[in-house]
C-alpha cells in the first residue's frame, strides 16, 4: 500500500510523523484522527466547523480553498494567513513530507 509521511506538531509542541495512505480517499482530519490526535471534527468531514484546522508550515502546493472552507475560516478563531481546514486537504503522494501544526483549541 503506498503511504506518505506527514510531520504534525500537536498542541504541546510535539512532532509526530504519521505514514498515511494515499490509496484510501483519506483527509488530513481522518488520518489524525486515526492516530488519536486531538483533532475533533465535529462536522464530519463537511467543512462546517473548523474544528480541524491546521498551519501548513511545508512548501507543499495546495489546492486552493473551496468557497465553504474560506467561509469556515473566515468564522474561526486563530486564523492565520497558512491556516487550512483538515478535512480539506485530500491525502495524494503529492503530499509526502507535509508539515502542519494543529491550531488552538476553541474553534
Amino acid at each position: 500500500m503506498p503511504e506518505i509521511n506527514i510531520t504534525v506538531i500537536d498542541r504541546e509542541g510535539q512532532a509526530h510523523v504519521l505514514e498515511a495512505p494515499t490509496d484510501m480517499n483519506l483527509n488530513l482530519m481522518e488520518v489524525c484522527r486515526m492516530y488519536e490526535l486531538p483533532v475533533e471534527g465535529r462536522c464530519g468531514g463537511m467543512a462546517m466547523c473548523a474544528t480541524c484546522q491546521v498551519y501548513v508550515l511545508s512548501e507543499h502546493e495546495l489546492p486552493e480553498p473551496a468557497d465553504g472552507e474560506l467561509a469556515m475560516l473566515d468564522q474561526a478563531f486563530f486564523v492565520e494567513d497558512n491556516s487550512r481546514l483538515g478535512c480539506q486537504i485530500h491525502i495524494n503522494e503529492s503530499l509526502n513530507g507535509l508539515k502542519v501544526q494543529l491550531a488552538p483549541e476553541g474553534n
